[in-house]
């Protein structure tokens, strides 16, 4: 009988990340997209390989532009400054959480190959936001200011972890005037 009980146990935990991640991940309701627009400081990200240089202060702004909105990020480098310039687009007018983003350029004009943009947490006074993508290989925890309250981190790995991220994954940014050093977005919810 408890090797029964065993298995069914152990089957369980076998197939409960399968059943956490295989949750869609869902945008918050409403973003104001006047509100959202202006400068954000990266907080923590997912490390993706087109931010392999940057080592502090990275940061994104956002501006309509020609009915859509024009992205401006940068970031400090070892050797300098980077700055990468792309386009979003909402991509259903009545679904303001969902954007395309892209920062492909074709012949200098056309703007191609946009990857989801969601935003799946947001403050009610746009203090921060944390953007995500429905395959969880992506999130970026954003804030108005360099620097974000700990209970602003807690409530956030919170809203991450039951969207099925695994915040261990999301590492700190080292910002002027924020944090001072990379670590694992869980722990920086944790330390005082």
């Amino acid at each position: 009988m408890h090797f029964g009980m065993f298995k069914y146990s152990m089957l369980v935990v076998m197939w409960l990340p399968a059943l956490v991640f295989g949750q869609p991940v869902t945008t918050v309701d409403h973003v104001d997209l006047n509100r959202y627009l202006g400068r954000w400081y990266e907080i923590a990200a997912i490390p993706q390989y087109f931010q392999r240089m940057c080592v502090r202060d990275v940061t994104a702004e956002y501006a309509l532009n020609d009915g859509g909105i024009s992205v401006t990020n940068r970031c400090t480098t070892d050797k300098g400054t980077s700055v990468a310039q792309g386009h979003a687009r909402l991509v259903d007018p009545l679904d303001s959480a969902k954007l395309e983003v892209t920062f492909v350029k074709i012949f200098g004009w056309q703007y191609l190959l946009g990857g989801d943009y969601w935003i799946i947490d947001l403050a009610t006074d746009y203090r921060y936001a944390v953007v995500g993508h429905p395959n969880r290989k992506y999130a970026w925890v954003l804030a108005a200011t360099p620097r974000l309250a700990s209970t602003d981190i807690a409530l956030i790995v919170k809203n991450l972890q039951k969207n099925g991220y695994d915040t261990c994954q999301l590492i700190t940014t080292i910002q002027t005037n924020g944090l001072s050093v990379k670590q694992p977005l869980c722990e920086s919810a944790t330390t005082k």
